[in-house]
């Protein structure tokens, strides 16, 4: 099921501390957070074109819980009257741990939230406490216990790449977010972005950021563990905007990160297949939408099958499941 929202950014506001990595202008390309007036007038542009009936009014960009109250109240007031049949299905919010309680979660109650998403980024103390991230790992966990406890949906974003951290460290993180049983995850591997900490470590010779190549084999076994264990990937990689483009230095950013990773555990299910079988021509058959992700970027899946002596005919075919992959000798 695709994931589907309209989404207001409230860049920086209410957040007490500043990551290294964070530059929230450049990742949501908003200056300035939207007044309740301007958030009624976009939802009611948006319900004049079509029914919205299984998406979601989103708060994104900074620490909707810990911005000041009744700037809070006034935004979730302005979006909830567009929640009900023939409208949104709810309000999601992006926020910290440590910026959640049962008094937030009762107001969020009353003002129609359905979905909280938390920035938890990493499970290893020290990668959080290099990072300035402000909480800890125990902060990801009570929160998640009173967002579950009351019955909304749960949300959780991890990071990869960041100062100090390692595959093995985020694949343990992966493990810890996984047991904490939330309904949707974003993966986002590390951008360096302009005026942040983590450019003054890159300039320093202090940090080397995984680019794109190195980060795809990890995010995409980040990919398939939360997969297989029921949890809906929503997000992998930022979104691409001109802003976001202009500040970027260095990093793993793509504005089609996903589908190199999907890709990436497609070229590995062709493989441990084709390696059952003798080199030589083979017909792939996939449905029309994994079509460029069995070929891979610029050829590469092809080609490194190809240099281990299988040549390949990528072929699409309708009626076939997405999920499914038909191999056949030529």
């Amino acid at each position: 099921m695709k994931h589907a929202n309209i989404a207001f950014f409230v860049p920086h506001a209410g957040c007490p501390h500043r990551c290294s990595f964070c530059d929230q202008h450049a990742i949501s390309g908003e200056a300035q957070p939207p007044s309740p007036d301007e958030v009624c007038q976009t939802l009611s542009g948006i319900l004049q074109q079509q029914n919205h009936r299984e998406t979601e009014i989103a708060f994104f960009g900074g620490s909707f819980t810990a911005i000041e109250r009744k700037t809070m109240v006034a935004l979730l007031k302005a979006a909830s009257v567009f929640i009900g049949p023939g409208r949104f299905s709810g309000i999601r919010i992006s926020t910290r741990p440590d910026a959640i309680d049962r008094e937030v979660l009762s107001i969020l109650q009353a003002y129609r939230v359905t979905s909280i998403e938390l920035g938890a980024q990493s499970m290893d103390e020290r990668v959080l406490l290099l990072n300035h991230r402000g909480h800890t790992a125990q902060d990801v966990r009570r929160a998640c216990s009173l967002i579950r406890e009351t019955g909304f949906s749960l949300g959780l974003q991890m990071m990869t790449g960041l100062y100090g951290d390692t595959d093995t460290g985020a694949l343990q993180t992966a493990k810890e977010l996984a047991a904490l049983h939330p309904d949707t995850m974003r993966i986002y591997p590390t951008a360096v972005l302009r005026g942040t900490g983590l450019e003054r470590l890159f300039r320093e010779g202090a940090y080397r950021p995984p680019g794109v190549e190195e980060s795809i084999p990890l995010c995409a076994e980040l990919l398939r563990y939360f997969t297989s264990h029921g949890i809906r990937v929503i997000r992998m990689g930022l979104h691409a905007s001109p802003e976001l483009e202009e500040r970027l230095v260095a990093g793993a950013y793509h504005p089609a990160f996903r589908e190199l990773c999907e890709g990436e555990l497609l070229y590995i299910e062709m493989k441990r297949r084709l390696q059952t079988l003798l080199p030589g021509a083979y017909r792939i058959t996939v449905h029309p939408t994994m079509v460029s992700r069995a070929v891979g970027q610029k050829k590469r899946n092809l080609q490194r099958l190809q240099a281990a002596g299988y040549h390949l005919l990528v072929r699409q075919e309708n009626s076939l499941p997405v999920a499914a992959l038909n191999i056949d000798r030529l």
